[in-house]
């Protein structure tokens, strides 16, 4: 299995079909490395299919899965993950990320569903990662997820994705938003919530917006602006962590590429300030 360290640095940009003609033409110097789903972009060919190769040949990406269901009980969609490590290796992607989540039962749910918060599930997801794992000869990095209810829950959830990534030995991408979004649903600390992140184990970040439905519901849509508390929180984890690669997801009301690059911009800035600070406190 590879166990290469993942080497991609500063902030990155979610590479949706709708801003790929802008990115190919100029390629903001902003944006450090470029993250897609692949089930988006497998089958693409054409002249969509020959601009992603222009880009792919040009900058580092990560795949973002959507669609594996690391958590179901249906059998692992072994053809999908054979059909992403080719795709990785035609176009020279370093790594594969997914959600700690399930998406179907008998079928797609077309939604990011809960798993329940027990030591079975743990055993149940861990094995599924290490098969994927070894389909692919590199490890994953597998992503804390947004959640609105917790069904079946025996654990806490920082104990049980703690749980699953050292049973399974798998990677981290930790999503700053997800993290202030629960602990707002489901009233705990996030601060407390990242100090408790396996730091050896992050490979990258996701930081996004959310809508406020009430005071205590938040629901994560990446599809809005990203507040100053979540922006505190990526700073508090650069504190922690030091300095790490982090992506702007943004999937809905995608506004001008500038406002895009504002916010790119902002996780560039607070790297630079936090690796600064490191780097004088190590000096």
């Amino acid at each position: 299995m590879d166990t290469t360290p993942f080497l991609i640095n500063g902030g990155g940009l979610g590479l949706s079909r709708s801003i790929l003609a802008q990115v190919v033409d100029a390629p903001p110097q902003e944006v450090g490395f470029y993250e897609v789903a692949p089930e988006n972009w497998i089958t693409i060919g054409g002249k969509l299919g020959k601009r992603f190769r222009a880009m792919t040949e040009r900058f580092d990406f990560i795949c973002h899965g959507l669609s594996l269901s690391l958590g179901s009980t249906d059998p692992l969609d072994v053809k999908l993950v054979r059909d992403v490590k080719a795709f990785m290796a035609e176009h020279q992607i370093k790594l594969y990320s997914e959600h700690l989540s399930y998406c179907s039962n008998d079928g797609h749910l077309y939604d990011l569903m809960p798993i329940p918060c027990t030591s079975d599930a743990v055993s149940h997801v861990a094995a599924r990662i290490r098969q994927v794992q070894d389909i692919l000869e590199q490890k994953i990095a597998i992503e804390n997820v947004s959640y609105y209810a917790a069904p079946g829950q025996e654990m806490a959830e920082i104990d049980f994705f703690n749980a699953v990534v050292e049973e399974a030995d798998c990677d981290i991408l930790i999503d700053i938003n997800n993290i202030y979004v629960n602990s707002v649903n489901h009233g705990y600390d996030a601060e407390a919530f990242l100090k408790a992140i396996p730091a050896k184990r992050i490979a990258y970040a996701h930081i996004a917006g959310h809508y406020v439905e009430a005071d205590d519901f938040l629901v994560d849509t990446h599809g809005a602006a990203i507040i100053d508390p979540v922006w505190l929180l990526l700073g508090k984890a650069y504190e922690l962590y030091g300095v790490f690669p982090t992506l702007l997801e943004r999937d809905f009301n995608i506004p001008e590429m500038a406002e895009l690059l504002r916010e790119v911009n902002t996780i560039n800035a607070i790297q630079t300030a936090w690796g600064a600070q490191h780097a004088k406190q190590s000096a």
